[in-house]
């Protein structure tokens, strides 16, 4: 999928989050959280988490160079008690930062909710962070309202969680 966004190109390719254009890029963000948080993301993932019909990665790219990513991974009720059956987590969102500023994580995070509602999922859900300025500009704005914490972060101060309802108009 190609996105076109103030005047620059980026091509929307799903990825395995262990390919090694995406392994890069989430190597970056977690340097980010080591510079802001002293730490990187504690969260387990595991790759097989991110692979369909019950996850999704997709890496951006710009003129053949990976620049942005992001994924989601199914959740269910029970796993903790503010996730539902029907959630999609947002994790690993990250624009390089030569190439912020373009649009590109809106754009991420749109393909992210189109891929979720397609494959029958109700909500995106998320954990991000005060120290992290973008994401708590970006999400709010994309329509993302605060709801309950969960998982590693739960009990953090400096974390904070989102929640989207997708569209049934969304599921292609």
């Amino acid at each position: 999928m190609i996105v076109r966004r103030l005047g620059a190109v980026l091509e929307l390719r799903p990825t395995p989050i262990d390919h090694p254009d995406a392994a890069r890029l989430i190597g970056a963000l977690q340097q980010v959280y080591r510079e802001r948080y002293g730490d990187e993301d504690a969260t387990e993932v595991d790759p097989r988490e991110f692979a369909p019909p019950h996850g999704y990665f997709v890496v951006g790219y710009e003129g053949g160079e990976p620049v942005a990513c992001g994924g989601w991974r199914e959740r269910h009720a029970g796993e903790d008690a503010a996730l539902r059956d029907g959630d999609a987590e947002v994790k690993r969102m990250y624009v390089a930062e030569a190439h912020r500023g373009k649009g590109y994580a809106r754009a991420i995070l749109a393909e992210l909710e189109r891929a979720a509602a397609a494959a029958g999922l109700r909500r995106m859900v998320l954990e991000t962070g005060l120290e992290q300025p973008e994401a708590m500009a970006l999400y709010p704005s994309a329509g993302y309202e605060p709801m309950p914490a969960f998982g590693v972060y739960a009990g953090s101060p400096t974390s904070r969680y989102f929640a989207k309802p997708l569209r049934v108009a969304d599921r292609v």
